[in-house]
């Protein structure tokens, strides 16, 4: 009877630093192979399907894969050679954890492992050691929402809520604002069809065909959308709009809210609605337009209809989004409901 490979059983934390390595395009090459070595045996192939697969000789994939049974991740560093071995001290830490929170210069904006360790005079090993020791991660960006200037935010925010929460009886809400420029684009090719194991495809070259801006407005409590194209976003355009929303919902307070474009506070816009009493502005506060919902809905209509499209002229793009809005409001339109279970402040 055949003997069966033995295997290597990975606690989910070596598991996951191993899969890190192996599939790592910063680490030196050396390491990125001990870490394959190991999760193939983990998987219970051969020491020839090992050495065949990754170009070695049986000593070499013995070698790592004994050291790693003993010494677990450590195993795989390079052991002590000859000669007086590189040492850090906590000031060359201290000196790396500076460099790394400054800025790189030289026309980059981020540093790289690799940068990082010539600019030190350190192994990418000792580099990759202390951003992980002490939770670094200069690669990585994140986004967040800054403070909003505006003096009168909490009052402009509050108010906002409240019309999400417990609108006055008889009104509507309406979140409305622009979308601009988006693009009717043409590929110079035919896209290429999804198939198994292959994305749709599309050429990186294109031809523009103009331009299409909307303008939009989301019904909060019942999720339906209400639309039309502009030529230009300006306050023309959204007082006709305003007295598209005056002749479409009659008989109902109207509560719209918008931005703090100057579009939005024209003079003409001010005059019109100081003769409509159902009507009442609400601003979002200063840098806060993620308060309107209106925005939550265009990032749904950019993925469902503008990512991949291609459209041989600007009315074509006009058509599908009109089509889409049709669709929307018949099969999913509904309230956007409230998820965040993070701290309360």
């Amino acid at each position: 009877m055949a003997k069966t490979p033995s295997t290597i059983d990975l606690s989910p934390e070596a598991l996951e630093q191993l899969s890190i390595w192996a599939n790592s395009g910063k680490l030196e090459h050396r390491y990125v192979l001990r870490a394959r070595i190991i999760l193939m045996k983990a998987e219970g192939a051969s020491y020839d399907s090992i050495q065949q697969k990754l170009n070695l000789s049986r000593p070499v994939v013995a070698k790592w894969i004994k050291r790693f049974k003993k010494m677990g991740l450590d195993g795989l560093k390079d052991a002590p050679r000859s000669g007086a071995p590189a040492t850090y001290d906590d000031e060359d830490t201290a000196r790396l954890l500076n460099m790394v929170h400054s800025e790189p210069g030289k026309g980059y904006t981020s540093w790289s492992q690799r940068r990082l360790a010539a600019e030190a005079k350190m192994s990418q090993w000792k580099v990759h050691k202390i951003l992980k020791d002490h939770q670094i991660k200069p690669h990585k960006v994140d986004y967040w929402c800054g403070k909003s200037p505006d003096p009168e935010f909490e009052a402009k925010m509050l108010n906002i809520v409240g019309l999400y929460l417990d609108p006055p009886d008889n009104a509507l809400v309406l979140c409305v604002d622009e979308k601009t420029q988006m693009q009717a684009l043409d590929r110079s090719q035919p896209q290429l069809p999804l198939k198994p194991g292959k994305p749709k495809r599309l050429t990186a070259t294109y031809k523009r065909n103009g331009t299409v801006s909307l303008i939009a407005a989301l019904s909060v409590h019942d999720g339906e959308i209400l639309a039309k194209t502009i030529e230009r976003n300006n306050a023309e355009n959204f007082l006709k709009f305003l007295k598209k929303l005056d002749r479409t919902y009659t008989n109902k307070t109207l509560h719209v809210i918008v931005d703090n474009l100057s579009a939005h506070k024209h003079e003409s816009v001010k005059k019109w609605l100081s003769g409509k009493r159902k009507f009442h502005l609400h601003f979002t506060p200063t840098y806060s337009s993620w308060l309107n919902q209106i925005e939550i809905w265009f990032n749904i209509l950019s993925k469902d209809v503008l990512k991949g499209g291609v459209w041989k002229s600007r009315g074509q793009l006009v058509d599908q989004i009109m089509q889409y809005i049709e669709t929307y409001n018949k099969t999913r339109a509904k309230p956007f409901e409230w998820t965040y279970t993070g701290k309360k402040t």
